[in-house]
């Protein structure tokens, strides 16, 4: 059984190929892959455009991008988790 731990977003950063490095309030830190989720629909269509993509921003512990869409970050860091993205604050280079 997975256990889901509470935690929120410390600090996001876009990375190339629509992925977010998101450091958590529990000292861990992972690279998530958002390609598919990317042109889903109309709230994350503005997303393909990287330039905008960039512009994601920490809001509340989420991350989040200006027009209201955001990303669920205890999903994140279980994805991140489960992909073997996810490491200690202190290993990360």
């Amino acid at each position: 059984m997975t256990e889901i731990r509470m935690v929120e977003a410390r600090r996001v950063r876009a990375l190339d190929g629509y992925r977010l490095e998101i450091v958590f309030d529990d000292d861990t830190v992972g690279v998530i892959d958002l390609t598919d989720f990317v042109g889903l629909g109309e709230v994350t269509e503005p997303l393909r455009d990287p330039a905008y993509f960039r512009r994601v921003f920490v809001e509340m512990g989420t991350p989040t991008w200006p027009n209201g869409c955001n990303i669920d970050p205890i999903n994140a860091q279980m994805t991140m988790r489960e992909a073997g993205t996810l490491r200690a604050v202190s290993a990360a280079v």
